[in-house]
């Protein structure tokens, strides 16, 4: 068995058309990678070895549907690389259809999946958008199955790039644990692996000198802390992760995102979320996000 080649890090970027993947590109173009947009499936793996020849060592690549025909290629290239000790971080960007609709309405842009609707009325040419759509995520959704998943459906441009940053950044021979803090009225995070809904424990919104803060000040950690249902689920969600952790190491699984929800994303969520990456960090490699507070 050959061992993980450290000296060339590659990331490849997939997802579905309008999720940010050119804003993915731009990050890691930032961090240093060099970035290629649009790389034929079939040409991953002499590409990579031309740039293990030039002693490149950060590469990021990004495949989409655009190549649909020889997308079916993807998982074996990505075979011979692991073969060949090479180890791809893989990321996919999705996105919900309402949101990818909106995004291409507003820009005017064709997806890459759909024919031309220039002689059809706009209901119709909305319903195409939706079937090519669909149709994009049935193409994907073997690549998606073996990537982290990161939901941009409302995070801001600014947030996906710290997030790939971030992810990027973390080891790739061990399980990266995620935690997310998210608001239920802004909806659920598509790339939760887990959910915790906390809505029923003490809020400190109906707490007048709390209500403006959030849960990484003090003042609603304390706050928190006193509530023994506060306490009982921090214990319980660590006892959950404990016990699974281990199996989902074992299972090769990269990445693990842990989301958990309240009401506004503000407090119980937030101090949750900072109280369970105090306990999980020395034993994984663990990343934080607040979803609610991070596009402020």
């Amino acid at each position: 068995m050959k061992t993980e080649n450290t000296d060339l890090q590659i990331v490849l970027i997939t997802g579905m058309s309008g999720s940010g993947k050119s804003v993915a590109l731009h990050a890691l173009e930032d961090a240093g990678f060099f970035c290629v947009d649009n790389l034929p499936p079939e040409l991953l793996v002499p590409f990579v070895a031309l740039e293990k020849a030039h002693k490149a060592s950060r590469v990021a690549i990004a495949v989409d549907v655009r190549t649909a025909t020889s997308l079916p290629l993807l998982p074996e290239q990505l075979s011979v690389l692991k073969r060949q000790g090479i180890s791809v971080k893989s990321l996919f960007l999705d996105a919900t259809t309402g949101t990818l609709v909106r995004r291409y309405s507003e820009t005017r842009r064709k997806h890459p999946l759909s024919q031309s609707a220039s002689d059809h009325s706009s209901g119709d040419q909305r319903h195409a958008l939706v079937d090519a759509i669909e149709l994009e995520r049935t193409l994907l959704a073997d690549l998606r199955e073996n990537a982290h998943v990161i939901d941009t459906s409302i995070i801001r441009p600014s947030q996906l790039q710290g997030y790939v940053k971030s992810l990027v950044s973390t080891s790739s021979e061990q399980l990266t644990l995620v935690f997310e803090s998210f608001a239920f009225k802004r909806g659920v995070p598509g790339d939760a692996d887990y959910v915790f809904d906390v809505r029923m424990l003490p809020n400190p919104h109906y707490e007048p000198e709390l209500r403006h803060l959030t849960g990484r000040d003090e003042p609603v950690a304390a706050y928190l802390r006193e509530q023994p249902d506060v306490d009982q689920m921090l214990e319980h969600i660590q006892q959950f992760l404990h016990h699974w952790l281990s199996a989902l190491a074992r299972d090769h699984r990269s990445y693990v995102t842990v989301a958990i929800g309240c009401t506004g994303g503000q407090h119980r969520s937030v101090y949750l979320v900072e109280q369970l990456v105090k306990l999980f960090e020395s034993q994984w490699v663990t990343l934080k996000r607040h979803r609610e507070l991070d596009a402020i």
